[in-house]
């Protein structure tokens, strides 16, 4: 029903139009009493099968919704009802921002992708802890943080550490985003130096707190292997707790669309299928090059569940679902969890 009827509809209405009329509807809609009840009964596949443990934390499937739908933390604990057992809210940065001008959201149905340039537009982190104060649901929510487009590099570690003071206390776990390609010379901080720089102020962040919040790495698709082999030493050397493999892409090979169109479209952070084989072996070589030491989280191209279970099966502890849930619907959830209960049977 989604793919023939419903999202025909929506693809009528630009993807940012349509995503905040989602984010509103379902902020409404789940304010009726029972519906999370229903929602959560026809969604859910509840077994101790699924369950992962997994950055000293208990996860009760392996499927988990990306960071930059919920950048705000507006429908987190509404959106665990349609199967996730963890969703990663933000990225956030220490002062609201707008993000880029509009038109900065482009379908590309034909390679089932999306293209990208938000340039990391949210309300800010406070706003963000605010909705995360009053947390009542169980899901696991992960904080993605990053630098203000304003702030230079060079003053980009003390960004991070804003927003990881910040989120610490409200949040299960802290991801690091350093990869996005549609914030100017964000991905520089990529670069050994300035990885170390950030990765060392927030793990001293850590020490000072009461209780220790796994620390993630969420790295961009388009390092090389020298580059990717200095990441991975770095997290280790910091004693990270794992690696979110991967964020979008600026790469466009591969795609089936007509070039015309993608030079129409632009710059921008390429998400969804033509994505999937790059982010499947980054995993599989992260999972080798530690020896299976620094857990992974797949990302980016898992348009269905064999593409989920190619992830798990390279050595991903866990997954995550974002362009795929808009294509597929609100029950792929519950089919790539159906999928790994066979694979597990």
């Amino acid at each position: 029903m989604y793919r023939f009827i419903i999202r025909p509809v929506l693809f009528l209405f630009s993807p940012e139009s349509i995503h905040h009329f989602l984010v509103r509807f379902i902020w409404i809609v789940f304010r009726i009493p029972g519906v999370a009840f229903i929602v959560r009964k026809f969604y859910e596949v509840n077994d101790p099968a699924l369950e992962r443990k997994v950055f000293g934390l208990t996860f009760r499937n392996p499927v988990g919704f990306a960071a930059g739908f919920d950048k705000n933390a507006e429908v987190f604990e509404e959106f665990s009802s349609f199967g996730f057992s963890f969703i990663e809210i933000g990225t956030v940065t220490p002062d609201a921002q707008p993000g880029n001008p509009r038109p900065r959201v482009f379908r590309v149905v034909p390679d089932k992708a999306v293209i990208n340039r938000m340039g990391i537009n949210n309300y800010g982190v406070k706003a963000a802890v605010a909705r995360l104060k009053n947390r009542k649901h169980k899901v696991i929510v992960g904080g993605n943080i990053g630098r203000n487009t304003v702030t230079p590099n060079a003053k980009a570690p003390a960004d991070y550490e804003y927003c990881f003071r910040e989120l610490y206390d409200h949040v299960d776990y802290i991801a690091i985003n350093v990869s996005c390609p549609n914030v100017e010379s964000l991905t520089e901080l990529q670069e050994k130096d300035m990885l170390r720089e950030i990765l060392e102020r927030l793990v001293r962040a850590r020490e000072e707190q009461k209780v220790k919040k796994p620390v993630l790495l969420k790295i961009s698709p388009d390092l090389n292997n020298q580059q990717l082999d200095e990441t991975i030493d770095i997290a280790m050397q910091m004693n990270i707790d794992g690696i979110i493999a991967t964020n979008t892409t600026r790469s466009r090979s591969g795609l089936s669309a007509g070039q015309e169109e993608i030079n129409r479209i632009g710059n921008g952070g390429l998400s969804g299928k033509p994505l999937n084989a790059r982010s499947t072996e980054m995993i599989a070589y992260i999972v080798r090059k530690t020896g299976n030491k620094m857990p992974v989280i797949g990302v980016g191209g898992i348009m269905s569940p064999r593409d989920a279970l190619d992830k798990l099966k390279a050595g991903a502890s866990l997954v995550q679902v974002y362009t795929g849930f808009i294509y597929e619907g609100p029950g792929f959830v519950k089919k790539i969890n159906k999928a790994v209960l066979r694979e597990l049977r």
